[in-house]
Order: structure tokens, then sequence, then C-alpha cells
């Protein structure tokens, strides 16, 4: 098999550092902390500057109409925004979600994606973890907070999954001790825990909109896990697999949308991993004592490159384009790049 092809299309220097970035939906434009530029002719010309008197930390679209477009952005006082690209002298939703900073982000029910009303999902350095439905103000519809007698722990990742039908949704929360939380909001309940060996960096199912299948988590000490979440097993979890990247920090793992099976880790060390999982013969094992255990697959290394010399913290897909994605990094440059060869796999 030939190797897909990394290439780098377009790049530009910023003043700052961002931490997130995000293709706006059904567009060649793209936003991060709140500067939209349009990608025209191989270079990145910039549409708009709207200026915040907070620095953003993380962005998302899961929550919105493709019409609409707007972005729910959590920032570093805590505060959680949504944006309309069409009014944006103040925000069209504000609520002091946390109490800290606000680590991680996500949206469902938006983009027609996932079954149900749409929600975002912010964590926090405060400990919790909350649900909100933009529809509604001030109050969340949920919120996880830690056991008054273990201690408080910084969530730095949080996703959406299960959204298959109105009645069906859960949300998985990552923190820096490693531990790993599954909640189900339709029980209002920890479905499953699991403790991996460093602090979770960032956690993505493969489709949010169906039943649970792959959950890949990323952590600190070049590592990343994918979880078969088919076939849970009362004493042994979820199978899973194990892989070592990087050579540094595995900062986000993103599933490319044309092809659930691949995706992609950015890295502290500046470099890009493109991988492609591949089921087992058989997803499931009858053990001795007569219950049902998963069986996981095998991740393959499809290539690698460095772009950077500072670690890459966020990167995102375009879900119109196969191949084209955009990464942003501490060296302050927003990149597109372009994946070759990946409807060949």
């Amino acid at each position: 098999m030939e190797k897909p092809n990394m290439i780098i299309h377009a790049e530009k220097g910023l003043n700052y550092t961002a931490f997130d970035v995000k293709w706006i939906p059904k567009s060649a434009k793209e936003s991060y902390i709140l500067q939209i530029y349009e990608l025209c002719d191989g270079n990145l010309e910039l549409v708009e500057d709207i200026e915040r008197p907070k620095a953003l930390k993380c962005g998302t679209f899961g929550a919105t109409v493709f019409e609409e477009r707007h972005i729910a952005i959590g920032d570093f006082d805590g505060n959680l925004e949504i944006y309309d690209f069409n009014f944006t002298n103040s925000p069209i939703y504000s609520v002091q979600a946390h109490s800290e900073i606000i680590n991680a982000i996500d949206g469902v029910g938006g983009l027609n994606i996932g079954k149900g009303a749409p929600e975002i999902v912010t964590g926090s350095r405060d400990g919790t973890v909350k649900v909100w439905d933009p529809r509604q103000k001030e109050k969340p519809v949920v919120c996880i907070e830690p056991e008054e007698e273990k201690e408080k722990r910084d969530c730095w990742a949080v996703a959406f999954g299960d959204a298959h039908s109105p009645e069906d949704r859960c949300v998985c929360a990552g923190f820096d001790n490693g531990d790993i939380k599954l909640f189900d909001l339709r029980k209002n309940s920890i479905r499953w825990e699991t403790t991996l060996k460093n602090g979770i960096c960032s956690l993505q199912f493969d489709r949010k909109d169906i039943e649970m299948n792959k959950l890949v988590a990323t952590t600190l000490e070049s590592n990343f896990t994918v979880f078969d979440m088919r076939t849970f097993h009362h004493e042994n979890g979820y199978a899973f697999v194990n892989k070592k990247s990087h050579k540094s920090t595995v900062w986000c793992a993103r599933h490319l949308p044309q092809n659930r099976d691949i995706f992609m880790t950015s890295g502290g060390n500046g470099s890009l991993n493109l991988w492609k999982y591949s089921y087992p013969p058989k997803r499931t094992k009858l053990l001795d004592d007569g219950s049902v255990e998963g069986v996981a697959g095998e991740v393959q290394d499809l290539n690698d490159a460095i772009f950077s010399s500072q670690p890459i913290t966020s990167f995102d897909w375009c879900a119109d384009k196969t191949g084209l994605c955009t990464f942003v990094g501490i060296d302050q440059t927003v990149k597109i790049g372009i994946i070759t060869k990946l409807n060949t796999l």
C-alpha cells in the first residue's frame, strides 16, 4: 500500500499563541482565537478580527446548525460564550460556567450530528464537567462534580458520544491524573471508569451519532489508547490497544470525517502521525465463565512528519474536502495541510 503524503499547503504567522483551531462548517474559512481567515489561492487572508477582553482556550461548532454556524467558546476565566459571526460585537449567549479556566469543550445535536437537543459540554480546572442547553440561560442541565471525599482533579478533555437516539447520550471526561469517566446522561450516572498511566490530553469518539464504537484517548508520555466501546465486560471493562507515538505528549486525536477508522494525532515534538484502525476477525470472545469480552483491533502507522519545532496543540479536519486539514501550535503559526491518497485506504 502506497503511503499517504502529508503536505503543507499554506501557513500564516500569528502574534499570539493559538490553543485551538476549527474549520467553519461548509466553508473554506477557519476560526481560531476569534480571528476568521479564508483560504484563497493557497493563501490565508484575514476576514475578521474579533477582539475580546479575555483569552480563549477552546471552541466548538457541534451544537449549531449549518445555516447559523455559531461557535461556542470557553475562556481562561471560566466563561462560556456563543458568537454569531454576522453580529460579532457581543456574544448571543454568555454564562459564567466555571470558577476557573475551561480546558475543553464539545457540542452535539448540531450540524445534523447526533439525535436530540443541541448541547454543549465543558470541562474545567475546577474539577467539574457541565452540560449546557444553549436555549436555556444561567444553569447547566447537568453538573458532574467530584465526590466530596475525593481530591478535585483538573478536567483536561471532554467528548460527547452515543447520541444515536433522542433519549440516549453520554459524556466522556478525562482528567490530569489519567482518570477517564463515562457518564450516561439518560440515567444520570457513571457507566464506566478507568485510569491510564498519564494525564488525559484529549478524547474523541469515532462518531457521536451512533451507538458507541471506538474511543481514542491521548495522554502525556507519548501514549494513546483506542478503546473498543461495543462490548463491556463487568470485570475487564472495554477492550483496548495502546500505542506509543511522537516521543512526547500526544496533544490530540481527530478522526477523518470521511473514514472514521483513520485518525490523526498531534505531538509535543511538532509532528503529525496518521493512523488506521483495523478490526479483528471477531470483535468478541466467550470466556470460560460464560461471559462475553470485547476484542481490540490493531493500529497501523500510515505516515508521520514533523511540521514544527514546537508542540502542535490542536488539529481539525475539513468535513467537506477529504484530506484538507488545519493545525496550530506553540510556534504561533496556523497551517493548512493536505493529506493525499486517503480515499484509497
